[in-house]
Parts: structure tokens; sequence; C-alpha cells
């Protein structure tokens, strides 16, 4: 994570600054990471969330300012900015930016961003071992767990599975950014390896004779995950079939959407190695998923009714194309909501 310090105290904060009229909330922020700390990248329109922090006023007065927090994937480092002569900035762990930070709110906003407390949290046992604990009978369950096929390794591969989709976001994300048909090449390359990680899943489930979950509820988990990678691939056959150079603000907007949900996904797929544990944590990151593909689904329409606007009357062709893309965005934010309904149902039935 980037910190820079404040002009005035030196301490170390966030890049931050007042809403200009007419930006939205998300772009404002993005501007502010650029003139402040010198980097750019596609930032997600959904916050993750909010603190708040006393402001002294040059007039002598003390305000309290609540600020939103949207999480943005630096893709360039500027070695010269605005605010260069006024700011350090550090590039950090994420334990070394919450102790770093003075406000209590943004600690906990920086924490709760990162993956390795909750991996931490997650335990790596199976069901057996948890029923073994609560009937007592630990010290005999060794030799019983010998007699017992083996349960598989899904976790492990839930958790490939999800690094895949990871990656193939920041790769569209990229692509979307600066137009580098490299990208295009890296999503095509992740889908491959998500296809063989699914074929491993489904014959795994075939020979395993116990498994965590009910065999439907794995099936339909990775073939959700499944289905973001594809449509990600999708996405760019698309934009390379057509040719695409230039992409809508709200291509990009849709496209650090996905970004940010393929990094819940890839939180939510270690805890499920404890469900009863970590029920909360998981229905939190559900919970924000589905309120990100409701939030995808308004620009989604807005940049489908400003390209027909522009380019219905006049180039039709373009808006067609236009169109399939946005299709394709929209459908992969879909899929992290159906990865999110998944998740939900298997709290539910072990939670």
């Amino acid at each position: 994570m980037l910190l820079v310090t404040s002009r005035e105290t030196r301490r170390w904060v966030i890049p931050k600054g007042n809403h200009p009229a007419g930006m939205s909330a998300h772009a404002a922020a993005a501007l502010e990471a650029e003139e402040e700390a010198g980097v750019q990248g596609l930032i997600c329109p959904e916050p993750l969330g909010s603190y708040r922090y006393r402001k002294k006023r040059r007039s002598g007065a003390s305000l309290l300012i609540d600020v939103d927090v949207f999480p943005l994937a630096v893709s360039n480092e500027l070695t010269a900015w605005k605010e260069q002569a006024q700011r350090e900035r550090r590039w950090v762990s994420l334990a070394e930016a919450a102790e770093m930070v003075d406000e209590p709110d943004l600690r906990d906003l920086i924490r709760s961003f990162g993956q390795a407390e909750f991996r931490a949290a997650a335990q790596r046992t199976g069901i057996l071992h948890a029923v073994a604990a609560r009937s007592k009978v630990s010290g005999m369950f060794a030799w019983f767990q010998r007699l017992l096929p083996k349960s598989g390794n899904f976790f492990d591969l839930f958790e490939a599975h999800a690094m895949t989709v990871v990656a193939g976001a920041n790769a569209l994300s990229r692509l979307l950014q600066d137009g580098d048909r490299e990208h295009i090449r890296e999503v095509i390359e992740r889908e491959h390896d998500a296809d063989e990680i699914i074929r491993e899943v489904l014959t795994t489930v075939r020979e395993t004779f116990l498994t965590p979950f009910d065999r439907g509820a794995i099936t339909s988990l990775i073939g959700s995950l499944d289905d973001a990678i594809d449509e990600m691939q999708a996405a760019v056959q698309a934009i390379d079939m057509y040719d695409m150079t230039v992409f809508e603000p709200e291509m990009k907007d849709m496209a650090a959407i996905i970004v940010d949900a393929a990094r819940l996904t890839a939180e939510a797929m270690p805890l499920l190695r404890d469900v009863a544990r970590n029920g909360v944590r998981l229905h939190e990151l559900t919970e924000r998923l589905v309120r990100m593909e409701s939030h995808g689904d308004d620009i989604h329409t807005a940049g489908l009714k400003r390209a027909f606007k522009e380019l219905g009357p006049i180039d039709a062709l373009r808006f067609s194309v236009q169109r399939e893309v946005y299709k394709h965005l929209e459908r992969i934010i879909d899929a992290f909501e159906d990865v999110a309904n998944e998740i939900d149902g298997i709290v539910i039935d072990h939670a």
C-alpha cells in the first residue's frame, strides 16, 4: 500500500481532498492520488468504506471531516507530480500501513483490505477434525481417519482458481487503461489455466468419497468462478476482433469494479476452510460483492445510454461494438454476484 505524508504535520495519510463540483467521488479520489502521490490506475467506483478525522483550518477552526475511501490499483508510478516537493511517499505492507496512520477508522479499513489476517484466521482443518474435536474422540481419530478415503484438495483448487481470476481481472483492467494488446494474450492464458483447474475439480468431485461441502455446491461455486474468467476472455476477444483502442470512462469504471470484486473473491476462498469461524467475514464480503454488482448495473446503463445518444444516430456499427463490450463486462460482474450467492449458500448450510 502507498502512503504519503501530510503537508503540514508530516504524518502518514492516504491521498485525499475536496470533491470538486461536477466530478464523481471516485474520479476526484483518483485525481488526488495523482496529484499527491504521483500514481495512476483504475479506481473502483464503489468505496471501500469511510473514516472520520479532525482537520484544522487556517482560520483556527477544527472540523470533523468524513472521507470515503476508494481502492485504486496502481499501474503507473510517475517520476514527477504536482505535490512532489511537499510530500514523501512510501510503499509499505498493509500491516505497516495500519500502524503508521493515526486515525483508528482508517487503520481498521486498511486491515480489512488485506488477505493475510483472514488467511491466518482460516483454520486448515477439514470437517472430520471439527467433528472429532466436538465429540472428544481426538485420541483415536488419527487411526480412524487412516481408514477413510481422501477428502480431496478442493480448498487449494478454489484458491488457485481465484488467483487466476485476479490475474485475468488485472490484465483486463490494464488493457482498458493502456490498450497494450499483450494483455489480451495474458487474459486468454489465465483462462486456459482456469480450465485446467476446473477439470481437476470435477475429476476430484467424482473420485472423492468425503467432500467438505455438498457436491452440487462445489461444482456451482467453481462454475461461477469460471464464468467470470470465461467472460473476461470473451471481452478481450471482442476487443481484439473489433480492434478497439479507445475505451469509454464507464468501461474503465466497470473494469475497476471487476478488479476489486476479484480481490474480494480471492480473500473469501481461504475462509471457506473454516466456514463456522469465518461466517461473519464471508457475509461481509458477499454483501459487498452484491452491492458492487448493483453499482455495475448502473454504470453499464449509463454507458450504454451515452453511447446510444452519441453514436446511435451517426455510427450504428461503433455503437454495436461498444454494446458488445459492455455486455461482457456486465456478465463478468454478474458472475461475481453468482459467486457471492454460492458462498452465502455454503455459509447458511455450514455456519
